[in-house]
């Protein structure tokens, strides 16, 4: 499987199993958390949505919808009909998910306006989606956390991977220097211009020696933003050590024949899917 990598990191897993294609990450494997990123590929949805399309809200059929859960369930390992799934709004909502909410989602409607998901439960497939933005994933050893946010340019700016590490600080006990975490496939820099709106936010947030690390300034009132780098500095700085941490080298963007990225395909696509289970 050909994927064009944005860099030379190359910490990102390519996996095949029966015709489906998802991605792993080193850290999280050598740890043996059950977790996946998927693709485009070994799903049953046709055209703009082919083939592994993740959502039900992109007009697919929503059986289709559910055997392509089905078909990722097998391949990563967990059961789909467990899953809960998130319902993000670009916000820092989390969740804490329990074996009651087995399900969400899938076999019922799920909770409104969520854009990150823990668990300390063993069997609970969790999932959030993605078509550019980014997606965190993180595992406390020490106390069986699991954990995804759902990260685009307004999670960043919110800080929401800042405010999980917190989160389970508090709820868990977690110490952040023992979370292993992973930064996911997503837009990279070099497709991901943004205008003075949204690079005046990251400014707000941002010091000003970091503006740099994060964004180029191409002088006409536009950017090229960095959203990797931008949370790599957010989650370092929340106390996650760099050798514990695993940073994509995938742009959905340069990859959209194999994932579904919504700038590339001017918003005709379906979603992609990221999946922990404990």
């Amino acid at each position: 499987m050909d994927f064009v990598y944005a860099n030379e990191n190359h910490s990102t897993i390519i996996n095949e199993k029966n015709g489906v294609v998802f991605l792993t990450f080193p850290k999280l494997v050598k740890a043996g958390v059950c977790h996946g990123f998927s693709t485009r590929i070994g799903g049953v949805s046709e055209g703009h949505l082919s083939s592994m399309n993740l959502s039900f809200t992109r007009g697919d059929d929503p059986e289709k919808v559910q055997e392509n859960f089905r078909r990722i369930g097998a391949a990563i390992g967990f059961d789909a009909k467990d899953l809960v799934l998130s319902s993000q709004i670009h916000e820092t909502e989390i969740r804490k998910v329990t074996a009651k909410d087995k399900g969400d989602g899938i076999v019922r409607e799920t909770m409104p306006g969520i854009d990150a998901l823990v668990t300390d439960e063993a069997g609970i497939p969790m999932y959030t989606s993605y078509a550019d933005c980014v997606p965190l994933l993180f595992y406390d050893p020490e106390h069986h956390v699991a954990g995804m946010a759902h990260s685009g340019w307004r999670g960043t700016v919110a800080k929401i991977g800042a405010k999980f590490v917190a989160y389970i600080q508090k709820e868990y006990g977690s110490k952040p220097e023992n979370i292993i975490a992973a930064i996911g496939p997503s837009i990279c820099r070099s497709c991901y211009e943004v205008g003075e709106e949204v690079a005046e936010e990251f400014k707000q947030v941002f010091l000003p020696e970091e503006i740099p690390l994060i964004m180029d300034d191409k002088g006409n009132g536009k950017y090229q933003l960095d959203l990797w780098k931008a949370n790599e500095l957010i989650l370092t700085q929340a106390g996650i050590r760099k050798e514990n941490l695993d940073i994509t080298d995938i742009c959905t963007c340069c990859n959209s024949d194999k994932l579904f990225s919504h700038r590339a395909s001017h918003g005709k696509r379906g979603n992609l899917g990221c999946f922990m289970c404990l």
